[in-house]
């Protein structure tokens, strides 16, 4: 069933402010904030619907929405607007990466400690022996879905077993770019509510891919280009 405009518009609306938030998002939020112009009960109906078409669900603590894992992907093919980096963003990653080095190991730990720093998540490589680097552990103890020990042991977890990685990296087909999981897709426990941002990096030399993990509301307008970037510079870079 297609979407109306109207559920759309709410959609994305429900969306962006849950993504800035983290907070369930109820009918009076969406009044205040949004310019949609139609009444409190209309906007409820909608949300019902879209509810009820697997978009959004109600924390059995809320009288408010989250988007699913399908209204998030939803968002990011249909309704979002990527927000392209800037040209003082793109020159100070290249300042950091320009840094010459002849090992490429070097080279993806100082990739990682970018990445992490200008998408303030966790950020992850691979190489082509399967070899993992990360950074920006601290960053996730700033987000309030990983002050649950649970999903944050997990994830750290992850960084000393590279068959994890390995398989999730593994969710992306050939043809992808860029790909977006969700830790329900991957049937892991603690990790539902975690949201991956992956990337490849090619050259004649190397490949392997970049990861951003983080909350499954990650900033995905200003995350996705920025792993963009990073892939296609790492890719340039790893020609030299």
């Amino acid at each position: 069933m297609d979407l109306t405009e109207r559920q759309k518009q709410l959609l994305r609306e429900i969306i962006e402010s849950y993504i800035e938030t983290g907070v369930p998002v109820g009918s009076e939020t969406i009044e205040k904030e949004s310019n949609m112009g139609v009444s409190p009960a209309t906007i409820r109906n909608e949300m019902v619907k879209l509810t009820a078409l697997g978009y959004l669900r109600q924390p059995h603590t809320s009288a408010g929405r989250i988007p699913t894992s399908m209204g998030m992907k939803f968002y990011v093919d249909q309704l979002m607007e990527e927000r392209s980096l800037s040209l003082k963003d793109e020159v100070s990653i290249k300042e950091e990466l320009k840094e010459p080095t002849d090992r490429f190991d070097r080279l993806l730990k100082h990739v990682t400690r970018s990445l992490a720093s200008q998408t303030h998540a966790l950020a992850l490589a691979t190489d082509e022996d399967g070899e993992i680097y990360a950074s920006g552990m601290a960053n996730i103890l700033d987000i309030p879905e990983f002050y649950d020990i649970d999903i944050t042991r997990t994830v750290l977890a992850m960084l000393d077993k590279a068959e994890i990685i390995n398989q999730i990296f593994s969710n992306m087909a050939f043809e992808d770019q860029i790909k977006i999981l969700f830790g329900e897709e991957l049937n892991m426990p603690y990790l539902e509510g975690c949201g991956f941002v992956i990337a490849k990096y090619h050259s004649p030399t190397h490949t392997g891919m970049l990861g951003v993990v983080g909350p499954s509301r990650l900033n995905y307008p200003v995350v996705i280009p920025t792993m963009r970037y990073f892939s296609q510079l790492l890719s340039e870079i790893a020609k030299i």
